[in-house]
């Protein structure tokens, strides 16, 4: 017997059952991203505290010593990122792959890091940890630890570019650069980019 009605079409119970199971499926598999995407930002985190007291004990020594020396592989803790006028704090990661950006915001790999001669860039999701990103005014402060220095950083420019263009060019003198996903709030693939360049206020 045929479970079509008399004009072709499924009956609604059918389509409103598949439409749900759908749904609930869809659910299951962005639970399942965000409770991965939580877990590596504890396990960041976690592994960021262990840096922080181990650089509390090495104290004055080089942070070139064996002891002191962070590791800068792919997924390790390198960084750690404060912008207090939007309450963000987070633990910057070693790469911009979609693993490393599960656990945090990522450092460009090649780029320099904050605090050093160049430009430092660092890239998060715009539905993660950046999702505050676009609040930011130019003149705020944005705080960073990396190795031995905390450095400040005043926001002097922010632009919006389209996605393909390369905006990130090289520079001597100390310059962290943020970037995400823009529009901020947009569904499907963003267009375009989100930058934010920092100026260095002072090393210490």
């Amino acid at each position: 017997m045929s479970e079509r009605t008399t004009d072709g079409r499924l009956p609604t119970r059918r389509v409103s059952g598949a439409l749900v199971i759908g749904g609930a499926c869809l659910v299951l598999v962005s639970g399942a991203s965000i409770a991965r995407g939580a877990i590596a930002r504890d396990a960041a985190r976690s592994r960021w505290a262990e840096i922080e007291a181990q650089r509390a004990v090495v104290g004055g020594r080089a942070m070139g010593s064996p002891e002191s020396r962070w590791s800068t592989a792919r997924g390790s803790p390198v960084a750690r990122l404060m912008i207090p006028g939007i309450g963000l704090d987070e633990v910057v990661v070693e790469g911009v792959s979609d693993d490393e950006l599960r656990a945090g915001p990522g450092h460009l790999i090649g780029s320099a890091f904050p605090g050093d001669s160049g430009r430092s860039v660092i890239s998060a999701h715009r539905d993660r940890h950046f999702h505050l990103l676009g609040q930011v005014s130019v003149g705020d402060t944005i705080l960073t630890e990396s190795r031995s220095e905390n450095t400040a950083w005043r926001v002097k420019r922010i632009h919006v570019a389209d996605a393909d263009m390369p905006v990130l060019r090289t520079t001597a003198t100390p310059t962290l650069t943020l970037t995400t996903c823009w529009p901020i709030r947009y569904f499907g693939p963003a267009p375009d980019r989100l930058i934010v360049d920092a100026e260095l206020v002072h090393n210490r």
